[in-house]
């Protein structure tokens, strides 16, 4: 299939352009360098993995070096990254009471609906670079989605973020969306979002939807398993700031809650919950450790990996094949998980 061919370009403050720009130049020659003399840092990596996760994390640790987290935001929306995948979907924003965020509607959609919770550590949502994986996983799903613009930490820490899905998923419902044709999907935070909302809707007993996508989704905030610290060379994520996401959303007292780290949930009378993650992310173990936990309670929960990925790396698309792979069983699963309208 055709590649994204990702196009970056910078907009902000003339420091920030300039340090983005050292950024994507320097990560280039570094990860080249390295590949030609070593070969691929991970088995089954291209070029386009090697220098992306390079490119991201400098790019991530280079936001961290500013002083504050509204710094931190305007330095990561500084990099806009564009794709031709982005002319074939019409986006539109939609602030309406309670509810934000955007439809990205492909040409012929499906009759099913997307509410799709975006990652960024509960914390950052750089909307015009996340509209290429949105656009990807629309495409993929044909789907109308509609992508939560939530309120962010640290300065709206839990549950301001859940109770937003939570509004949006009722927005959906009162626009006369039939919950069997909803999915709720997520990355990162996202997906952890996407797990926590399940139970709560199952909790206060609203219409469940036909399916949950977890996209290398945080599974609990009270544990440190060994890939934090074991995957930190092949991620683009390190465990310090999934340590400081995790202090920004929630107080050290609530890190073990059902609704903040799902694997201590009830995960029974859930719809069907699929998950995919990368083995070389530092969250596979927390992962793997809910997906155990899920099947141990008779929940319908899938988890697909792949070996040598990283967090999120759908983020690829059709650049890469695992990226390509990981899309088109989104496509299948979601196909078999939804049931078609009736017709009356």
């Amino acid at each position: 299939m055709q590649g994204m061919v990702l196009t970056p370009h910078f907009r902000g403050p003339m420091k920030y352009r300039i340090d983005c720009g050292r950024v994507i130049a320097s990560s280039i020659a570094s990860a080249t360098a390295h590949r030609l003399r070593y070969g691929p840092a991970m088995p089954g990596w291209n070029w386009t993995v090697e220098v992306g996760t390079l490119i991201i994390r400098n790019h991530l640790r280079a936001a961290f070096a500013q002083p504050d987290v509204a710094e931190h935001r305007r330095f990561l929306d500084c990099m806009v990254l564009d794709s031709p995948l982005l002319k074939q979907i019409s986006t539109t924003d939609v602030s309406e009471n309670d509810v934000r965020g955007s439809w990205h509607i492909p040409a012929n959609p499906s009759p099913v609906t997307l509410l799709y919770l975006h990652g960024g550590g509960f914390a950052f949502y750089p909307k015009d670079s996340y509209r290429n994986l949105i656009a990807l996983i629309t495409l993929a799903a044909n789907t109308s989605t509609f992508a939560v613009d939530y309120r962010l930490t640290p300065e709206h820490p839990f549950p301001a973020a859940l109770d937003d899905a939570r509004a949006a998923y009722r927005w959906l419902l009162k626009r006369g969306t039939p919950p069997g044709q909803i999915v709720i999907a997520g990355d990162s935070a996202g997906g952890n979002l996407t797990l926590t909302l399940l139970c709560d809707l199952r909790d206060r007993g609203l219409p469940l939807p036909a399916l949950g996508i977890g996209l290398s989704p945080a599974t609990e905030f009270d544990n440190i398993r060994p890939s934090m610290t074991a995957n930190e060379h092949s991620d683009w994520i390190t465990g310090h700031m999934a340590l400081v996401w995790r202090d920004w959303y929630c107080r050290p007292e609530q890190r073990s809650l059902p609704l903040i780290s799902p694997i201590h949930a009830n995960l029974r009378d859930l719809p069907p919950i699929y998950i995919q993650a990368g083995r070389a992310e530092i969250l596979y173990d927390s992962i793997a450790a809910f997906a155990i936990e899920a099947k141990s309670q008779g929940a319908h929960v899938t988890l697909e990996s792949w070996p040598s990925m990283n967090h999120v790396f759908q983020f690829f698309g059709h650049d890469a094949p695992q990226s390509s792979e990981a899309l088109r069983r989104i496509k299948e699963v979601v196909a078999q998980s939804v049931r078609e309208p009736i017709a009356r």
